[in-house]
């Protein structure tokens, strides 16, 4: 086989680029390393120095892709927040159908793999900042909403792969579910912080 001289990211992204077209493919247990190598045009050596295995093969290509759709779901700030949200709802909801099988395999094949939760971890951390800087909160309605978003974020990533796993439920019924409970859970802030005051 050639191989061509590239530099080292360069060569990275072109190892990732092989790997996720296995792992959007095939379930995680049956794409192999060596197939991933080949794919590629290198060896599997060259693909372990990159990689030690298959799971950090796995964690690189799934934190490069939340980082694309973290750049792809940016809240507009020329939008009210209810189109803004709903857009990056939209957003992520396109990615998880066009990504089905590595985002189940993120969220159940590698549920609580530390380097896969991490990056799940990170991914809500931006998404709920973005949303309390847009909203405005601050003071103690700010802690209450973070809390609130927090667990709206984790059941939208939920109620998407219940969704991807058995599609007895539609797009639009996971979007229209996830407003409402995004619309209700910000409203009972409201009442929160009107409480508080």
């Amino acid at each position: 086989m050639t191989r061509r001289r590239l530099k080292p990211e360069e060569r990275r992204e072109e190892l990732l680029d092989a790997g996720a077209e296995f792992f959007a493919s095939q379930h995680y247990d049956d794409v192999l390393m060596d197939e991933v190598a080949a794919r590629a045009g290198v060896s599997r050596a060259l693909l372990y120095k990159y990689f030690p295995g298959k799971r950090e093969l796995f964690a690189a290509i799934y934190r490069r892709a939340a980082d694309r759709l973290l750049d792809a779901a940016r809240l507009d700030p020329d939008l009210p927040m209810a189109d803004a949200v709903s857009a990056g709802l939209d957003a992520h909801i396109d990615y998880f159908a066009a990504h089905r099988l590595t985002v189940l395999t993120a969220n159940r094949t590698l549920a609580g793999d530390p380097l896969v939760q991490a990056i799940i971890d990170d991914e809500l951390t931006v998404l709920r900042t973005r949303m309390l800087d847009a909203a405005g909160f601050s003071g103690h309605a700010r802690d209450v909403a973070s809390a609130a978003l927090r667990a709206w974020l984790v059941f939208v990533r939920e109620m998407c792969v219940e969704w991807l796993e058995g599609l007895a439920i539609d797009r639009d019924e996971v979007r229209a579910v996830c407003l409402r409970t995004l619309s209700a859970a910000l409203e009972a802030v409201s009442d929160e912080s009107v409480g508080q005051g």
